[in-house]
């Protein structure tokens, strides 16, 4: 996409990748972005993320876009939705500070650049989830005791030991490709097409939420891609290491699938259900998916193809990196 920053400068043009109108969702196609870190270095970032994804949109959504009262009043759509960003902004928090390590313990220039601006991204999707708890009526001195009190019981059961596996090969071993490993499967590959299939069922409902997630999810697909690059090369280089790689991917994975993750979405799923029930004049027919109206799926339909995708991105993303050997 083309911009022209005053009259009779010269057009700028985005990478279509990062552009908030070019970019391809994951489930369009985006997951089969290829890019290195070389090529998404500090430059890339300034000339493409501020004023490419971010262009109009540094709160998260154009000025002009604004919170439903259906959302901001008490009831089931109201308490889906701010127990979705709660959650969601502590785990971009989380994020942020794990990759604090990779920042320190990049083995060259080119990775240091490019998880410095990983880390500026994930901070920003803390910051604009927790401006949404704002926007939904919670006071700014009590975001953090309401996040604690919506995120207490989830953060115990699924983001500690998840931490507790991931810290140790970050923080401890300082092993930096592990870590990229984790962080592409366990934590991005499976935030990416958890924000796609949100911003698809709340963008009737609540189009700030909804471009919280897109503008998230323009991020979240460079991450993945330019993760798996790193890890396609160095194991090209070092092919030894394959089966030690596919080990850890197998311990996260078992890992996460062990966690109680279910039973979140199905507090979050039958919460939404009741409430777009009592605003199904506003959802018309609208698609949630190609040929299947928001209406007229479940919560049990909405949680399977979350997984479904997921898995699906997942395959795809360890299949580039060399790492199929971990799908069995």
């Amino acid at each position: 996409m083309t911009d022209r920053t005053g009259p009779g400068a010269e057009p700028r043009t985005y990478a279509a990748e990062a552009d908030w109108d070019t970019a391809r969702a994951l489930f369009d196609g985006g997951d089969e972005l290829v890019l290195s870190a070389e090529q998404c270095g500090i430059r890339y970032w300034f000339d493409n993320v501020p004023q490419g994804t971010l262009r109009g949109h540094a709160e998260g959504h154009l000025p002009e876009v604004t919170t439903p009262e259906l959302v901001r009043e008490p009831g089931p759509l109201h308490e889906a939705l701010i127990q979705e960003v709660a959650f969601r902004t502590l785990a971009e928090e989380r994020a942020a500070a794990s990759l604090a390590y990779l920042v320190l313990d990049a083995p060259d220039l080119v990775c240091h650049e490019f998880y410095a601006t990983q880390l500026i991204d994930e901070t920003r999707h803390a910051m604009v989830f927790r401006e949404h708890l704002v926007d939904l009526g919670v006071p700014r001195d009590q975001v953090q005791a309401r996040i604690d009190e919506l995120v207490g019981d989830d953060r115990q059961r699924i983001l500690t030991p998840l931490e507790d596996y991931v810290l140790p090969v970050i923080r401890d071993n300082h092993d930096f490709i592990g870590a990229v490993v984790l962080l592409t499967t366990l934590v991005e590959g499976v935030l990416a097409p958890a924000f796609e299939q949100s911003e698809r069922k709340w963008r009737p409902l609540d189009p700030v939420m909804a471009d919280i997630q897109k503008g998230a999810g323009i991020d979240e697909v460079r991450h993945l891609a330019v993760g798996s690059s790193l890890v396609r090369r160095h194991l090209e280089k070092n092919p030894g290491d394959t089966e030690r790689l596919v080990q850890i991917v197998r311990d996260g994975m078992h890992l996460f699938y062990e966690l109680p993750v279910i039973d979140q979405l199905s507090r979050w799923e039958a919460l939404f259900q009741e409430g777009i029930a009592q605003h199904a004049e506003l959802l018309a027919d609208y698609e949630v998916w190609p040929g299947r109206r928001l209406l007229d799926t479940t919560p049990e339909e909405r949680i399977g193809n979350t997984f479904e995708m997921t898995a699906r991105i997942h395959e795809h993303r360890l299949k580039d990196m060399g790492l199929s050997a971990a799908l069995a």
